[in-house]
């Protein structure tokens, strides 16, 4: 750049005369300016940028693992990745199902369809299947979606897409929500069996009579449909106010829990 520049002054000729005019050209950049060659940066300048990156991601790391926990109405901190049965109160769980929506909202009538509400119906379908089911596996039918009160009902083919992180984290909670209320940290598969045929049954039920589904498709999803009375058809498929939900969830929770077998 600068022999260029050089070149272009030594060819100006002022009028009248053949006098060379030398203009004052810019200084080079001074040389404590100029980078340096890599073999000559030290080891520590080297390596600051990695050592940079690693810093951001402890930081980040400890900003993950110091907020992975839920502030509770009750004044708990219930963490949701290693969740002790401690920090878990009946209260917070139907107060949070009573305001969690069925089928992302998407049903009709005045309020939302809850997750309070659709655990109550699961527990009378698997009662009305197993009459002889006793109260402390009664209450683990009730409880069976309780992890949700904490991080929401999500439709079953956003969970196959989440894949396995979605399935350990509610794992965990139910299991320290079982410890918490006496119940086996994990169900007998022969219950399993029965809460997975009543969550069925109650989301056949829910997505025919709330959330659209023709008869066809709901059979598709959800498999046979059940037998209820009418009675039951008008109290467990009319969504609630919140205020109902929360109430009845905790009425049938002290019924169960208190006096089981």
């Amino acid at each position: 750049m600068l022999a260029k520049e050089l070149a272009k002054e030594l060819a100006k000729e002022p009028e009248g005369g053949s006098l060379i005019v030398m203009t004052r050209l810019p200084l080079p950049p001074a040389q404590e300016s100029l980078p340096r060659a890599r073999d000559e940066i030290t080891p520590s300048a080297r390596d600051e940028p990695g050592r940079q990156k690693a810093a951001g991601r402890q930081k980040a790391a400890r900003a993950v693992s110091q907020r992975a926990w839920q502030r509770m109405l009750s004044g708990r901190r219930l963490d949701l990745l290693d969740p002790s049965a401690l920090d878990i109160e009946i209260e917070d769980i139907a107060h949070g199902l009573a305001r969690v929506a069925r089928w992302n909202g998407q049903t009709s009538g005045t309020h939302i369809y809850s997750v309070a509400q659709h655990s109550l119906l699961v527990e009378t379908l698997a009662h009305t299947r197993a009459p002889g089911l006793d109260r402390s596996r009664r209450l683990a039918v009730l409880l069976h979606d309780a992890p949700e009160y904490v991080i929401g009902d999500m439709i079953s083919p956003f969970k196959a897409v989440i894949g396995d992180a979605y399935k350990v984290v509610e794992r965990r909670l139910l299991a320290a929500i079982h410890r918490r209320f006496g119940l086996p940290a994990k169900s007998a598969p022969d219950l399993e069996r029965l809460i997975k045929t009543a969550d069925r049954e109650a989301a056949f039920l829910e997505a025919t009579r709330l959330a659209g589904f023709n008869i066809t498709e709901a059979r598709r999803f959800f498999g046979r449909p059940p037998a209820i009375s009418l009675s039951m058809e008008r109290d467990y498929l009319k969504p609630w106010p919140a205020k109902t939900a929360h109430a009845r969830y905790l009425d049938r929770f002290k019924k169960l829990f208190v006096n089981r077998d």
